[in-house]
């Protein structure tokens, strides 16, 4: 029997199709088959110019690339060399030697007069162009195969790679360990002229998590579109509807476990167990975290999470967990550590996921011992709604600017509570940690957490996003709701602070639909969450701390007796003000008597950025040139007491 082979050949950029597809759309005709049998002798070719040869009499080039196991060669035929060895075949049939056919004498004189060049000891193929649309920045993604039994690599070129072989050849050598390209540009250039001719384009993004354009969770490897997961396929994107996408993201990794017979469920009841109400909480608002953007867009804002307690109360623990359930092995980065631009880029690398701040409540100490924060939390006001948290400039020729928005939540996990501004402190769901009440059971619980494996316990993140249209749909119905509930309940008057506690409260009554919980259970985080509200509400009416210090020391230094020649008086040392009603106090002055008598006070810097929220004495002016109650002197000629001009700050008295 005489055996061949045939082969459906891959159009560039177009469908896989198999036979039964052929079939379909009637190419299967004698025409088609020649087609698919030249094809098919390539693939069983057992020499790279046997191969060249079939190219050749197939398409009647003279010059072109092939490859064979895995390398690249370059195919010439010498025209001029094939007619002289032709003539010298032809002459010595006549002088008595073997007789050939036509075909065959032009075969072997081809085999005589072309070249075979190696110009790749492996095979470099473009699979697909790939741009990121905000910077303008563009790659061709490539998969390079060895004639050895190494698996595959993958990687980009750009433009400027593409165009010169000595570029191309450097790329290429540093993506595959002793990848050499030996050709000329020319050489590169026809070959990449049929490659990229028709090549799809695959749209992307540079985050991990939700993209909104395409309504899609891009999780590194899976993906879930409308409640279905898909996988990447074997050129590394995901097709989902119409779209072709991928994530350039690639520093965040996870493994989440799509099979949920390997899925352990028992968890939720050491999370419980070990936490109680505030775990609970905890895990609601990074269930919510995963739809931040949706609910952004419907209700306008999304709240921060503020997890606080002394060392050893287990935020540590709990944080690392709900990781877990995300399939990520990770707690946090402090912020005080990263410069503005580097927050930026974590900011930036994923959406619908919370962002841990860690530690950024550390203190540094300068001068008279005083303490300097190194985060201004400020930074965060445009996230709650999520507008951009920072712009930086294009590198272009134009004046273009990269502002992209906040698409994830904001969880702040330290052992001090934040102290901010008000629009800051209104923007915090806060909770605080505690030893009190640990047991050996709650104890046990929490080293249970600890030792769960992620491929364990990941799947609980494919299990919501699967209920995306019931979840939001939840938000949609209750948090109105839940909002006026919370304004009714004693000692809650904020319109934002009932908002932001109401979306956690609805957060948590949509995790129902991915777990169970009690009556007993529900009823403990509803008190938990009003609880919440009232001290956020507290919080906000009652002045910084830095602020109470200074007007502590205020007070004992403007009641210091005034020496004089006759004796000590009563009569104010710092107060300036003729006004019974305002204070007007310089602060200089204020910091050099505290220095003279020993009182710890704020440095000045830190003073003037707080004492503007002043709200026990409301702050009215920062530098007004008052007539001073305290500072008098005597007019030479009136005989007259005149009070000097000071700069002071002014507020009012207390109520």
């Amino acid at each position: 029997w005489q055996c061949t082979a045939a082969q459906i050949p891959r159009r560039s950029g177009g469908d896989k199709l198999d036979w039964n597809d052929l079939h379909l759309r009637e190419r299967l005709k004698e025409k088609d088959l020649k087609e698919y049998l030249y094809h098919g002798a390539l693939l069983i070719a057992q020499s790279p110019m046997e191969k060249a040869l079939l190219i050749y009499n197939h398409t009647g080039r003279t010059e072109f690339d092939l490859d064979h196991g895995n390398r690249l060669y370059w195919f010439k035929l010498d025209l001029s060399a094939f007619s002289k060895a032709k003539d010298e075949l032809e002459r010595g049939q006549e002088s008595g030697d073997k007789y050939l056919s036509e075909h065959q004498l032009k075969e072997k004189a081809i085999e005589q007069s072309a070249v075979l060049q190696p110009v790749a000891n492996c095979l470099p193929r473009a699979l697909y162009y790939q741009r990121n649309e905000v910077t303008q920045e563009a790659w061709y993604y490539f998969i390079v195969k060895s004639p050895h039994d190494s698996p595959p690599v993958k990687g980009t070129f750009t433009a400027g790679q593409l165009t010169t072989a000595s570029e191309f050849k450097k790329q290429l050598l540093h993506m595959v360990p002793g990848a050499i390209y030996s050709g000329s540009s020319a050489q590169l250039e026809r070959m990449l002229q049929q490659q990229l001719e028709k090549i799809k384009e695959v749209e992307t993004v540079d985050f991990v998590g939700y993209s909104a354009k395409h309504k899609t969770y891009l999780l590194e490897k899976v993906a879930i579109h409308e409640g279905v997961v898909v996988e990447a396929n074997e050129e590394d994107y995901f097709q989902v509807g119409r779209f072709n996408v991928k994530s350039l993201q690639r520093s965040i990794h996870m493994q989440i476990n799509k099979n949920t017979a390997e899925i352990d469920k028992s968890w939720p009841g050491h999370i419980w167990a070990a936490f109680g109400a505030p775990g609970y909480v905890a895990l609601a608002y990074w269930v919510a975290s995963l739809f931040a953007g949706q609910i952004r867009e419907a209700q306008s804002s999304f709240p921060f999470l503020e997890i606080v307690g002394e060392p050893g109360s287990g935020k540590t623990t709990l944080i690392q967990f709900l990781w877990k359930l995300f399939g990520r092995d990770y707690e946090g980065f402090d912020p005080s550590k990263s410069t503005a631009a580097g927050r930026m880029r974590t900011f930036t690398q994923v959406s619908n996921f919370p962002i841990v701040l860690i530690e950024s409540d550390r203190e540094t100490k300068t001068g008279s011992n005083a303490h300097v924060k190194s985060f201004d939390w400020d930074e965060l006001k445009d996230a709650y709604n999520g507008r951009s948290v920072r712009t930086t400039g294009v590198r272009t020729s134009g004046n273009e600017t990269y502002d992209p928005p906040f698409r994830a939540s904001i969880v702040i996990s330290q052992n001090n509570q934040v102290q901010a501004s008000q629009a800051i402190m209104e923007r915090i769901c806060h909770m605080t940690f505690t030893t009190r009440g640990h047991t050996p059971e709650s104890f046990k619980s929490a080293k249970a957490l600890e030792t769960y494996e992620i491929e364990k316990v990941s799947g609980f993140i494919l299990e919501c996003l699967r209920r995306e249209g019931q979840i939001l749909a939840t938000f949609e119905a209750e948090t109105e709701k839940e909002t006026n509930w919370l304004l009714s309940q004693e000692g809650i008057h904020k319109p934002r602070i009932a908002k932001n506690h109401a979306q956690l409260l609805v957060a948590f009554i949509a995790m129902g639909r991915v777990i169970r919980m009690t009556e007993e259970q529900t009823a403990m985080v509803r008190a938990q969450i009003v609880a919440m509200a009232q001290e956020r509400q507290r919080a906000i009416t009652a002045d910084h701390p830095l602020v109470q210090e200074f007007w502590e020391a205020f007070d004992y230094l403007d009641s210091i007796p005034r020496p004089t020649a006759s004796g000590p008086i009563n009569a104010p040392r710092l107060n300036h003000s003729r006004d019974k009603n305002l204070i007007a106090v310089n602060l200089n002055e204020f910091i050099e008597m505290a220095s003279e008598h020993r009182q710890q006070v704020p440095p000045l810097v830190e003073l003037k950025k707080v004492l503007r929220t002043s709200k026990t004495r409301r702050f009215i002016d920062a530098a007004k040139t008052v007539n001073s109650a305290i500072k008098i002197t005597t007019n030479a000629s009136s005989g007259a007491d005149v009070g000097r001009a000071v700069r002071c700050w002014i507020v009012e008295t207390s109520q």
